[in-house]
């Protein structure tokens, strides 16, 4: 990884540059690398971003779930000192971003989602019954993005590994279980923070109509789509990604 991480209290995360704050949540799956665009990015364009590691797999199983996940946020954005902060969340980080900006709405200024969880879960922590046979696993790595390629023999390890420690996987259902149950589709409506939705054209794990859902359901939300683009668009399409982002955050004036 090209940034170093810095660990403090409980926490572990990467810190770059100066200015307000985007906090990135990666998903289930995701590496802190996967975000290494947007960070050389933003880090160098007027925002401190922060990635902190999530405890998705050292919490105890009663507290493996989105709720959990949300209060962490809150606890290390209050150990930052941030008055306001940006989240941005892939997958189960945009669920993450939501739920904690439902609970904490005060101090969210702006909230971006891609590929997120929290209206559709078929996907989460399904289809692991053959998690031993590497091509099944490998496979699955490269149906989240439009382009195969992008699932390197370094992530489809990454997968492989984390499917087949029993630990991690116990983990992983609880947590797909988790988001079925931490639905928000009734939640949404509700919440008035400026939200810029980001998505593949071509997700199978999150489908187009959810991001047009979310859309609908967000007051305050403007919708951007990428084509030939998966799960993962900040990593398939990072230029594009960085582009539509900064666009956004310059029209609110963020």
């Amino acid at each position: 990884m090209a940034h170093l991480l810095k660990k403090e209290k409980d926490y572990s995360y990467i810190e770059v540059g100066e200015g307000t704050p985007i906090i990135v949540l990666h998903g289930l799956m995701g590496g802190l690398s996967n975000f290494d665009a947007v960070t050389n990015y933003f880090g160098s364009n007027g925002y401190k971003v922060i990635i902190p590691e999530l405890p998705i797999y050292t919490m105890s199983l009663v507290k493996t779930n989105v709720k959990s996940f949300a209060n962490y946020l809150k606890d290390f954005i209050d150990f930052k000192g941030f008055d306001e902060v940006i989240l941005l969340g892939n997958s189960l980080g945009g669920h993450i971003g939501l739920y904690h900006t439902k609970m904490y709405p005060k101090k969210v200024k702006g909230l971006v989602i891609t590929g997120s969880s929290g209206l559709y879960e078929s996907a989460m922590g399904s289809g692991y019954t053959k998690r031993s046979d590497y091509e099944v696993i490998k496979k699955k790595a490269q149906d989240v993005f439009y382009d195969p390629e992008v699932a390197t023999k370094e992530i489809v390890d990454e997968v492989y590994a984390t499917v087949n420690n029993r630990n991690k996987l116990v983990k992983t259902l609880a947590i797909a279980k988790s988001a079925i149950r931490h639905n928000m589709a009734g939640d949404l409506p509700k919440m008035h923070t400026p939200t810029c939705i980001i998505w593949g054209k071509n997700d199978t794990v999150t489908p187009p109509d959810v991001a047009v859902e979310f859309h609908n359901l967000l007051p305050d939300s403007d919708l951007y789509w990428i084509n030939k683009c998966g799960h993962a668009a900040m990593m398939e399409h990072p230029e594009e990604f960085n582009k539509i982002l900064n666009n956004w955050l310059e029209s609110r004036q963020f």
